[in-house]
């Protein structure tokens, strides 16, 4: 029984969401030849504050590269 449990931060859609429990399942029957039927996959959403990025944390690396980017 195949199990991925999947990190991301917040803010992916339902969309993508199933687009990645079909990839992935498609992926293991594929590659190693698992039943889908048998196949778990979670999605945990982390908030950006509780993840952290090149020393800081996701939400002030973004606000950082936003910055950077607008004084281009």
């Amino acid at each position: 029984m195949p199990y991925i449990n999947l990190q991301i931060t917040k803010g992916a859609t339902r969309d993508q969401k199933a687009r990645i429990v079909k990839e992935f399942t498609d992926t293991l029957v594929q590659v190693l030849g698992k039943q889908p039927n048998h196949t778990h996959i979670v999605i945990e959403e982390i908030s950006e504050e509780n993840w952290g990025y090149s020393g800081v944390l996701t939400d002030e690396w973004k606000e950082r590269t936003a910055n950077r980017d607008n004084s281009i």
